[in-house]
């Protein structure tokens, strides 16, 4: 099968883009226990709901069982608790140890580093990179978050590397003995040396990137990395910062105050639903006309990756979603808002959910810094569209109207896809063509979750009601993309990657999964390819 367009694969863009994909990988996978923590933690510790410091005075017997260690949430007194177990007191062991510290000391970083060695290597590669990251969580006393993000996939890595010494050397009947007892002896190998050397290694790390972001705290500086996390999220790099760096951070400070800043950096909506909605009122074309409902995904639905394809048609509002990030983070630090636990997918339910446990006066905050960010990036993109609606109004017809007639030449004649695209005045990339039956089509964005699950939804729609079928829609992360679908839907910046994963597929570019006129050219690919026999 042909490609869209022929591509370069390659570049720094779409190293970053994948190295970004790899650390977001390990993470989004385990978000629901992430969020798990939160609850218990927003619900149980002193300051929280039914915490003995509650705002509202209430007070739950079992909290302190809960939480452990006879009320802090963020010690687990393990000399005391072992010293119980072998008196016998096992009661007085569970009252030291609790759900709140085991959780964020073991479990956290454990599934982290297991989902991290599945991806480097299979399920062998999980098993030992859990191990070895056990070594590493026991020679520190913080939660070892950055350690499970490098020890797991190395321990993956040395893994893959020691099977490939006796691969296809192993007599029958013995393959079982062989790879149980070398697993089990590397993991214990691996297990004493994160214990003895990477844990201090990675803990001296932690301390590095955390007395970084207390100095920025510290000197008022926070607001500045807005600078740096606006554009790289419009280059879909928003789960790497946010999952690859700010989250595990997050995780160590919200165990000792309850929560953090730094969970609301990226996440915050108002940037985006600001931009939308300046889209809404002084854009032009397809790009007005979509707004109206990406805004209402974005800021609900919390898929971020929508607003993106609006800011980069016209770059300059990338520096009012600068400005609306700096806003809200600097509303944040100046009146103590903060996440007790990460808001995934980024939308205003879900950071409700992890801003209402420190408070209902971090609550306010929280809303606050949403509704200024919004506000901020609305007022300087309407200045900025305005400025240019003249302009964008005459170049917008005389570029989508050459843009589908070169659509129709490729194709060698019109199609109902190119009328459609007229009526809504959007543009496409080069035609497509598909030299097999078309049984399965991908969308694949960057965590493989969000926007892309959003798109094939819609195309699936679409076929259902052409009548077609035999025709799988999925969705996936790039990365995990294995050869096997006919045709593999993206957004324009990621299409080198996925072409890099599947160069025998169709692969469609869009810029907006919601709405994309490209859809009823891929029905129509789809039906052409299809025997009449299967047709209804």
């Amino acid at each position: 099968m042909t490609t869209t367009s022929p591509t370069r694969v390659g570049g720094a863009r779409v190293a970053v883009q994948r190295f970004g994909t790899f650390l977001s990988g390990m993470i989004m996978p385990n978000i629901a226990a992430f969020i798990a923590w939160g609850f218990i933690t927003m619900l149980f510790i002193p300051a929280g709901f039914f915490g003995e410091k509650s705002p509202f005075g209430w007070h739950w017997y079992p909290v302190a069982e809960i939480i452990g260690g006879g009320g802090d949430a963020a010690v687990i007194n393990w000399p005391g608790a072992m010293t119980a177990l072998a008196e016998g007191d096992g009661g007085n062991f569970f009252a030291y140890v609790g759900l709140v510290g085991p959780m964020i000391t073991y479990l956290l970083p454990l599934l982290i580093a297991n989902t991290a060695g599945r991806m480097v290597y299979g399920e062998r590669g999980g098993v030992v990179a859990t191990i070895a990251t056990m070594g590493v969580i026991l020679g520190t006393n913080i939660p070892m978050f950055l350690g499970a993000m490098i020890m797991g996939p190395i321990a993956a890595w040395i893994t893959k590397r020691m099977d490939r010494l006796w691969d296809g050397k192993i007599k029958p009947g013995f393959e079982m003995l062989i790879n149980n007892f070398s697993a089990g002896i590397l993991g214990m190998v691996l297990a004493i040396a994160g214990f003895f050397a990477f844990g201090p290694f990675f803990l001296g790390i932690s301390a590095v990137l955390g007395t970084a972001v207390d100095w920025l705290v510290t000197y008022n500086l926070l607001p500045l990395v807005s600078i740096i996390v606006e554009p790289a999220k419009v280059l879909f790099l928003n789960n790497a910062i946010n999952h690859g760096v700010f989250t595990p951070l997050g995780i160590e400070q919200a165990a000792e105050t309850g929560k953090s800043i730094l969970f609301l950096i990226e996440a915050n909506p108002g940037p985006g639903v600001g931009l939308l909605l300046a889209f809404s009122f002084f854009g032009v074309g397809a790009a007005k006309a979509s707004a109206p409902g990406a805004a209402i995904i974005q800021f609900f639905g919390g898929i971020h990756e929508i607003y993106f394809p609006y800011a980069l048609s016209k770059p300059a509002t990338i520096l009012a979603l600068i400005a609306g990030g700096m806003a809200g983070v600097t509303t944040n630090m100046v009146l103590g808002g903060g996440l007790g636990f990460p808001a995934a997918p980024g939308s205003i339910i879900a950071v409700t959910a992890a801003a209402i446990g420190p408070g209902v006066g971090n609550l306010l905050v929280v809303y606050l810094s949403v509704v200024i960010a919004a506000t901020v990036t609305f007022l300087i993109t309407a200045v900025i569209l305005r400025a240019s609606r003249r302009r964008d109004l005459l170049a917008e017809t005389d570029t989508f109207d050459a843009a589908i007639a070169q659509t129709e030449a490729n194709k060698g004649r019109s199609s109902a896809a190119m009328d459609a695209l007229r009526a809504q005045g959007g543009a496409t990339t080069t035609g497509t063509v598909a030299t097999k039956q078309i049984t399965s089509v991908v969308f694949a964005c960057d965590a493989g979750m969000g926007s892309s699950a959003m798109g094939a939804s819609v195309l699936r729609n679409k076929i259902k009601k052409a009548g077609i079928e035999g025709v799988t829609v999925t969705n996936a992360a790039i990365a995990n993309l294995d050869g096997t679908a006919d045709v593999i839907i993206t957004q324009q910046q990621l299409t080198d990657r996925a072409t890099a994963k599947s160069p025998d597929a169709v692969h469609v570019s869009v810029d907006n999964f919601m709405s994309s006129p490209r859809y009823d050219e891929v029905v129509e690919m789809i039906r052409e390819s299809t025997p009449e026999q299967e047709k209804k």
